[in-house]
């Protein structure tokens, strides 16, 4: 019985244009193995985790992100006595399946209960809205840039001030066949 070495093979990330590295005895032993990235040096100090499938042929391996997700000290580091907060989770519907999205919301001072319910239902209305016409891989990318926090922040600010408005995770659940 041979035991097969091990070396280093290159998987590349066509959605952060990033390329790391994996332990295997070859490429096509890496397909459908999940890798977790700290993306929080590439975002300058946001921490986002991303969990991402690998897809491999004979010579070479891609990746897909299928979960994106806020780390917990980085929510931590922004609570602060006599505020609210909010959040929430649900499913939604997107272009190429159905992606299940938590957004987190912190107030500026301390709020009642039908302003948060306010801010969470309208959070709700528009991220089931915005994924309705756009595919995993833009949401991913909309998440990771920042675009969806900050147009969802703006929308919020109008129900009441926000001092902190993130997406904590979003998570591809299942995927539409073609």
């Amino acid at each position: 019985m041979a035991i097969e070495k091990k070396k280093f093979f290159e998987i590349e990330i066509p959605q952060l244009k990033f390329k790391t590295k994996a332990l295997a005895s070859s490429p096509a032993s890496l397909n459908n193995r999940t890798i977790k990235l700290d993306l929080t040096r590439l975002l300058r100090g946001k921490s986002l985790e991303a969990t991402i499938k690998v897809s491999a042929t004979k010579d070479k391996a891609t990746g897909e992100i299928t979960k994106l997700n806020l780390l917990g000290f980085y929510i931590r580091r922004a609570m602060r006595k006599s505020i609210s907060y909010v959040e929430d989770s649900f499913s939604a519907e997107c272009k190429k399946g159905k992606i299940r999205i938590k957004p987190f919301m912190i107030t500026r001072k301390k709020v009642s209960r039908s302003v948060r319910k306010a801010l969470r239902q309208g959070s709700k209305e528009f991220l089931i809205g915005y994924v309705k016409d756009k595919t995993p891989e833009e949401i991913f990318s909309d998440t990771i840039s920042g675009k969806l926090q900050k147009t969802l922040s703006q929308k919020m600010k109008k129900i009441y001030p926000l001092a902190f408005c993130e997406i904590r995770q979003v998570k591809l659940e299942a995927e539409k066949e073609q």
